[in-house]
């Protein structure tokens, strides 16, 4: 299983896409190890003293796709779950000094937590779907997918140019543009879709 992220994917104001829409995308990859389910807890590791959070909706692939068009890229997915895609910042930044790739600054242990899906049918229109991040009762995010600068269908026909998708491969497809920030120790985090609570856990 492949988890695939997009950075930098989302803007403010609808207005701002189409200068920002260049046809390249920001794509990386992070380690199924990083994925931590069923509203586990998730250990602060060792490695870093400073975590960035990001709430995202992920979608499931659910069938092998390549060369995928965008037309047809809706077709292709089974799933849309919500979850947090965690940033080493502290080692991002060394790495990026050194021009060394991101993986490690994102692919730690509980780096991508994640909430169970729903089925695809109960979004009818994939670009206008609500999401939002509370921590500790404050909301932090809040997202609809009308401001993506790449929805999910342009996603898919990009990545699928470059490597086949699978069934099972996810792809975390970017964060508000706004709300982004630290994560500490004993911080409860609870991100939904459409008002529904479908993540929900602490740091530990």
């Amino acid at each position: 299983m492949k988890i695939i992220g997009i950075g930098k994917n989302y803007v403010n104001d609808p207005s701002e896409i189409p200068g920002l829409k260049t046809g390249s995308q920001l794509i990386f990859l992070k380690a199924d190890s990083t994925l931590v389910t069923g509203n586990k807890n998730v250990v602060y590791p060792t490695i870093t003293k400073e975590i960035v959070y990001e709430v995202e909706l992920a979608a499931k692939i659910g069938k092998t796709c390549k060369d995928v068009s965008v037309a047809d890229a809706p077709n292709f997915i089974s799933e849309i779950a919500v979850g947090i895609d965690y940033t080493a910042t502290d080692i991002l930044k060394a790495y990026r000094e050194q021009k060394w790739p991101w993986a490690l600054a994102k692919g730690f242990d509980g780096a991508s937590p994640i909430s169970g899906f729903k089925p695809i049918s109960d979004f009818p229109n994939l670009n206008d779907i609500n999401f939002d991040l509370k921590i500790n009762g404050e909301v932090k995010q809040t997202g609809n997918t009308s401001l993506m600068i790449y929805n999910f269908a342009e996603i898919i026909s990009h990545v699928s140019s470059f490597m086949t998708l699978n069934e099972g491969d996810l792809i975390f497809t970017g964060t508000p543009a706004s709300g982004t920030g630290l994560i500490y120790k004993g911080d409860h985090l609870q991100a939904s879709i459409e008002g529904e609570l479908l993540l929900d856990f602490k740091m530990i």
